[in-house]
């Protein structure tokens, strides 16, 4: 079984495959400060529940915007499962030349993103990562990463809203009934996913202008689902994308 590993700033999203199939995915909370023996009770107990044994997995590849966290994983990895993870970087092969004033500024995760978003759907393509951040990363006709966009993400908003204002409180991201809010809640509501949609729209409008052509739209990122909903825009959404670009990324490096 193949393990593959997406560190981002707010959670670890963890998946399973058997061959080409994703078996199961976890999400953990990111946190700098837990020591590795405690990554690995957390992450041993939840594949136990799936009647997955740590003998079950014998590659792993992992990628992370949280540099602190690398060592982390690798020194539980090896010590319990026995197993150097490759980890997505320099030196690591991918397939993509990277178009950016300075190559070295691509994030580990937006390079696999756009490995599996190619490979998946061709070009040129657009992948919308509504994460932490929202991001969105332009992929050629031939599978070059162009650059992008980065934006705040959607909880970072709703979480500025609440803790920098006296009255607005704390609210779900869910689905407004309508874009004229009547009530606070529903006002923030309409405000965030509405809003959100509209970057969506407005940031994708100007990329395929500059591309002079238009773009294959996929979502990825833990709030696709919920965004894809209030727009036309987004013409896939595969929030296993990271994680499948991993497995991708890690049959490329085998010896």
């Amino acid at each position: 079984m193949f393990l593959a590993i997406d560190i981002g700033n707010t959670n670890v999203t963890i998946g399973v495959f058997e061959g080409e199939k994703l078996l199961h995915t976890w999400r953990l909370e990111t946190d700098i400060r837990k020591m590795p023996d405690e990554y690995a009770t957390t992450l041993i107990n939840i594949m136990q529940f799936q009647k997955i044994e740590i003998a079950d997995i014998k590659e792993i590849a992992l990628c992370s915007t949280v540099a602190p966290l690398i060592s982390t994983f690798g020194e539980f990895l090896q010590d319990y499962f026995k197993v150097s993870p490759l980890v997505v970087g320099p030196g690591v092969k991918t397939g993509v030349r990277i178009r950016l004033d300075n190559p070295k500024e691509a994030g580990s995760d937006r390079i696999v993103n756009t490995v599996a978003g190619f490979r998946l759907y061709g070009g040129p393509s657009i992948v919308v990562d509504l994460g932490t951040a929202t991001t969105f990363d332009v992929i050629s006709k031939e599978g070059d990463y162009l650059g992008g966009a980065i934006a705040p993400g959607l909880i970072i908003s709703a979480e500025a809203l609440f803790s920098r204002t006296a009255a607005l409180p704390r609210i779900q991201l869910t689905h407004p009934q309508k874009a004229i809010g009547t009530a606070t809640i529903s006002a923030m509501q309409s405000g965030l996913m509405f809003g959100y949609a509209g970057l969506v729209e407005g940031i994708v409008a100007h990329i395929e202008k500059e591309l002079g052509e238009k773009a294959k739209v996929i979502a990825t990122g833990g709030y696709c689902t919920v965004i894809a909903k209030e727009t036309s825009v987004i013409n896939v959404v595969n929030p296993d994308l990271t994680l499948i670009g991993l497995r991708m990324i890690y049959q490329m490096n085998k010896v």
